[in-house]
């Protein structure tokens, strides 16, 4: 039987659900695709995502470790950044790395994780 990875979704821990929300679905453009309480006031495990983009956030000790970074592949970094330079986000206000491998855009969340967007310059 041959191996086949399906997809890969990394986990980010976070420490404020409203905080989480205002990152990444009111800024970022995420969906709250679930999520998941083993009890009422217990730490929330959740998955957002957007397009390709999966990420799983949890408030679970032990789950990930805070300032952990993600590096996602796309075509479009110059309009995502302009949608997001267009939300007058306060917290944040990144600029576009160029070098020759491409251009990358990268996020820092609330908790100190980074999302590293980059489109390679054959896809520019």
């Amino acid at each position: 039987m041959d191996i086949v990875f399906h997809r890969t979704v990394p986990v980010f821990r976070i420490f404020d659900v409203a905080k989480a929300h205002e990152f990444y679905v009111d800024y970022l453009g995420c969906t709250v695709d679930w999520e998941h309480r083993f009890e009422p006031g217990m730490p929330l495990y959740t998955q957002v995502s957007r397009g390709g983009l999966v990420l799983h956030l949890s408030e679970h000790h032990g789950d990930a470790t805070p300032g952990s970074t993600v590096c996602t592949e796309l075509s479009g970094v110059r309009a995502l950044h302009a949608e997001l330079a267009g939300k007058g986000y306060p917290y944040l206000r990144p600029g576009l790395e160029q070098d020759e491998t491409g251009t990358s855009l990268t996020l820092t969340d609330p908790f100190g994780n980074r999302l590293r967007f980059n489109e390679s310059a054959d896809d520019a």
